[in-house]
Order: C-alpha cells, then structure tokens, then sequence
C-alpha cells in the first residue's frame, strides 16, 4: 500500500466516523463502557491512560468517570512545548480545568506529567482506522508512535496499548511502516479484536 492509498484510507474512514450521529456516539460510547469495566485489563490496571475524542472519536468519557470512581490514577495526553514530538501524560481528575492546545484537543494546562510511559498500566489510544493485525492507522502526526516505539522492540513491557473505535473503522489489512506501533488489541463497541497471528 502506498503512502498515498493508505491516505485515502485515513480520509475515507475519517469521514465515516465523523458521519456518525449523537444517538450513535453516545451507543458506542455506552457499549465500549460495558465491554470493558468489568475486564481484567481494566479492573486491575491502577495508571490508565484516556483520550479526549475529537474528529468523531469514540467517547471513552464513561470509562474515565467509572475509574475515577474506582480510586484509579487516570491521564490524558499533552503536546509539551519542551518535547512536541512526543505524547506525554499528566494527571487528571473531576477538578481539573482542560485548556484547548493548538491542536484543537482539551488537555490537563499542568505542565507535571509522568516521567515515563512505562509507568502506565493502560493505554486507550485513539486511531482511524485498524486492521485484523491490530494495525494502528492514525492521524498520520506519529505522536503515539515515537511514543510507545519502544513496544516495537519488547511488546511485552507496559503499558498495555488498547485501540478504542468504532466498528465501521475496520479496514482491509494495510501495509505498516517500520516505525508504526502495533496495538495489544482494538476494541469497538461489539467486539475485542486481538492481532491475527497467521
């Protein structure tokens, strides 16, 4: 797959999900919550990981207010001026003020954040599209990939990368760059998704 192609497909499944009405949204947000809390991967994970949607994102807002509430340590990502290739995490609670980045997206305006990725037990990671491989397609700025690129390496180390979508985001396996980061699993609001190993 091209660069090109793989373009047309960000914008076509882009313009899918951002097709999706309120009702929709607010079904898949609510089926990505019960598919999820009560899972292992997310009842014992204490620093989790959590993103503001934009661009028709699947909400993932009930998942972190039922943290919360579970006493779980619970983070969204920042662009820091110091460090704009990266994603870093700083805390969040019920008290803390977002604040628009240049991006468009709502981040915690504390500049503190955790030293390491590895210190989360959880990510929930937006995308645009994913494939049977759990292939991540992104935006296409690479943020989480210069992030997590250390999982190329050892997938086994934390933080456990788990992709949130909607379903109509499956596409046909598309081809990776050597730097793209592959995710421990997508989950939708029907079904878990683990890589195909053949």
């Amino acid at each position: 797959m091209t660069e090109d192609t793989r373009q047309a497909v960000r914008e076509s499944l882009r313009q899918t999900r951002r097709d999706l009405n309120q009702e929709q949204q607010a079904v898949a947000s609510q089926g990505l919550f019960e598919l999820i809390h009560e899972l292992d991967i997310f009842s014992n994970a204490k620093r989790i990981a959590f993103y503001q949607p934009i661009d028709g994102e699947v909400d993932p807002s009930l998942l972190l207010k039922h943290a919360l509430r579970e006493g779980k340590s619970c983070f969204l990502p920042r662009i820091s001026d110091e460090n704009p290739e990266f994603v870093s995490f700083a805390p969040y609670d019920e008290n803390t003020k977002l604040k628009n980045s240049d991006w468009g997206i709502a981040e915690p305006p504390a500049p503190e954040t955790i030293p390491s990725p590895t210190d989360l037990d959880l990510v929930f990671v937006p995308l645009v599209a994913f494939d049977r491989y759990c292939s991540r397609l992104g935006m296409g700025k690479g943020f989480y990939d210069r992030t997590f690129n250390f999982k190329i390496f050892n997938p086994q180390s934390r933080p456990l990368l788990i992709g949130l979508a909607h379903e109509c985001q499956y596409a046909e396996p598309f081809s990776v760059k050597s730097w793209d980061v592959r995710l421990d699993a997508v989950i939708t609001a029907t079904k878990i998704h683990r890589p195909d190993t053949e």
